[in-house]
């Protein structure tokens, strides 16, 4: 009977060798972690690389000072270089910071937002950290409501400025001074906001050289002296607001070099002199804005031209003039307010081709003759003020309309004007009923004459730039 073979009665070398090959590739593998100084230096990259990359280092040490020095200025919060030592880092970083990685494997702020919650709020103390701009890639800075109490003014010095791109420093009661010259470094700027300030004296002609603004707010300042004519350097402007400042002299020629402007606000200056006729070249121009000024004479003859205007706001300012019929072509406008500003003569019929008219506000001047019929075609119409004119004969609107505008219609102040029996009791306007004794008929005017003219409307414009910047007025 023939014998199994022993389980051992194989080869000896044989059976070595084969187990030898099924271990092989787990020999020649090398393990990354290896502490072995061999796999180490056969294999440098990839052990050390993809870390570099995928995990940058921390700040560069002096651009980290140089952030905590400015922390430190303007915010009494925290205790920053203890609670964030890595501010960068995801996990360690406070709200109204924001870095990016560089080509140079650190991490580098891109932005600060001061004073508006969630933000570091600004402490009493606050000044203006004139060292923030040695911050080598800061793009968007922001203080808002910063500097309150201990009076500061804006510096800038610094041999190697970043590359900022959104300056905005907003309601500051305490920032005085004069706008800088050497603002004109930040040769990268595309909005610049310093509205609401204490900011005084000339507008520097340097400013108008940051040929990439594209907004321009220096509004609710106490900026004196004229607007320089190289305000026409800036080609890229889409929003332009130097409103609420004691600014004087003629609106510069040069203005009709702006092509791309969509809003002008100029109002509340101690501006003179007639508007230019270069103005007829902003096609682009959605809002405008002169109130409150000392302009006079007649509007540019090619105001027709502004076919994409849909705020027209000039109220307070000696026109003494006939009101122009062109402004009945602007098919898109929404808004006309011309109070108190001297105009005479007859309501052009042209107004009621104002499709879109929601404002229609011409009170306290000289006008004479009817209201014009179309008037009362118009759907879009919210508020109609004639009100302290020279108007007469019978009102032109049915009960529809009058109820429809309600306490927002004024007509008082008229005494030549009337309304037809048949719509006396609709509503309350300001007017006598025809035929009847005027003592005894007249119907009162509203307590509140000057009912609300869409201010919100137009204070709160946007405007989309090419770089997805919302810009704001206030």
């Amino acid at each position: 009977m023939p014998t199994m073979p022993s389980p051992f009665s194989f080869p000896l070398i044989p059976l070595l060798l084969f187990f030898l090959i099924l271990t092989l590739p787990s020999t020649i593998t090398t393990n990354p972690s290896s502490s072995s100084s061999s796999s180490t230096n056969d294999h440098p990259k990839t052990t050390h690389q993809p870390n570099k990359t995928l995990h940058p280092n921390t700040m560069d040490p002096s651009e980290l000072d140089t952030l905590f020095e400015v922390m430190e200025t303007m915010s009494s919060d925290q205790t920053w270089r203890i609670s964030y030592p890595s501010p960068c880092n995801p996990g360690s970083s406070w709200p109204g910071i924001e870095c990016k990685p560089g080509n140079d494997n650190h991490l580098h702020v891109t932005r600060l937002d001061f004073g508006s919650p969630p933000n570091p709020t600004c402490k009493s103390s606050a000044t203006f950290p004139s060292q923030v701009f040695n911050l080598p890639h800061l793009q968007s800075l922001f203080f808002f409501h910063c500097f309150t109490q201990s009076r500061t003014t804006i510096s800038v010095s610094s041999a190697a400025p970043p590359p900022l791109q959104q300056l905005s420093l907003r309601s500051n009661p305490a920032l005085i001074g004069s706008i800088p010259p050497q603002i004109s470094s930040l040769m990268s700027l595309q909005i610049l906001t310093l509205s609401q300030n204490r900011l005084g004296g000339r507008i520097p002609v340097e400013v108008f050289g940051l040929t990439s603004l594209v907004h321009l707010d220096l509004s609710y300042n106490l900026l004196s002296g004229t607007i320089p004519n190289e305000l026409g350097n800036l080609k890229n402007l889409i929003g332009l607001d130097l409103s609420y400042n004691e600014l004087t002299g003629q609106i510069p020629t040069t203005i009709g070099e702006l092509g791309l402007l969509q809003k002008l606000d100029l109002s509340s200056n101690s501006l003179f002199g007639s508007i230019p006729e270069g103005m007829q070249r902003l096609n682009y121009l959605v809002f405008l804005a002169l109130s409150n000024n000392r302009l006079s004479g007649e509007l540019p003859r090619g105001v027709a031209k502004l076919q994409n205007l849909q705020y027209f706001i000039m109220d307070d300012n000696p026109m003494s003039t006939a009101l122009p019929a062109e402004l009945g072509q602007l098919q898109n406008l929404q808004e006309l307010r011309l109070r108190n500003s001297g105009y005479s003569g007859t309501i052009p019929p042209a107004f009621s081709q104002l499709k879109n008219l929601s404002t229609l506000s011409l009170q306290n001047n000289r006008l004479t003759g009817a209201i014009p019929a179309g008037f009362g075609d118009l759907l879009h119409i919210y508020h109609l003020n004639l009100s302290r004119n020279l108007l007469g004969g019978v009102v032109p609107f049915n009960s529809s309309f009058l109820q429809r505008l309600g306490e927002n219609l004024d007509l008082s102040g008229n005494p030549g004007l009337c309304l037809s029996p048949s719509e006396a009791y609709s509503v309350k306007i300001g007017v006598s009923v025809c035929g009847k004794n005027k003592t005894s008929s007249l119907i009162q005017p509203l307590k509140k004459s000057e009912a609300p003219c869409g201010f919100f409307s137009y204070i709160s414009f946007f405007f989309l730039t090419s770089g997805a910047f919302w810009v704001f007025w206030h």
